[in-house]
């Protein structure tokens, strides 16, 4: 298909109004990163000036203050309040742990402090002992009269014979 002259004539002033358009867009597109490179620094210096002052201000006179509060109430209540509570659960448990220890260490704890044990049989066990060994005499005892050699008791080891005629 062709294209008449007519045509391709419009065509090229169409390209050219593009490029003509699009030229005048890059420097409006300049200008409008000029301004708002400008109003950036205005803004700043304006916050500069007059924001950060009002913030400071307020930030000294009505928050710090009411965090200063705060953390003087936060330290009453832990050095008042939580660490004489843990301390004394730390302090019975340490306790428990050393009567454990010491339990198991044969040692007794008494009035605070850990004392030694009486170490060796009671008078219990001394009685128990010799009652004990008694009780076992006896029974040796009686096993050996049931078992000594009485010739009464004892049958012959050779067969019965006949008698004599």
């Amino acid at each position: 298909m062709s294209i008449s002259r007519k045509r391709k004539k419009q065509l090229r002033r169409l390209q050219k109004d593009a490029n003509e358009l699009w030229e005048s867009q890059q420097v409006v597109v300049g200008h409008a990163a000029d301004v708002a490179r400008e109003a950036g620094r205005q803004l700043s210096g304006l916050g500069r000036e007059q924001v950060v002052p009002v913030v400071q201000d307020a930030y000294n006179h009505r928050i710090a203050p009411t965090v200063n509060r705060g953390v003087k109430f936060g330290r009453h209540v832990v050095d008042d309040k939580v660490v004489p509570i843990i301390g004394g659960v730390v302090g019975s448990a340490l306790t428990a742990w050393d009567v454990a220890n010491a339990k198991r260490q044969g040692l007794e704890f008494a009035n605070g402090r850990i004392v030694k044990k009486k170490q060796g049989p009671g008078i219990g066990s001394v009685i128990a002992i010799i009652l004990g060994a008694a009780a076992a005499v006896g029974v040796l005892y009686a096993a050996w009269q049931a078992l000594r050699t009485d010739d009464e008791l004892w049958v012959a080891d050779d067969p019965l014979s006949a008698p004599d005629a």
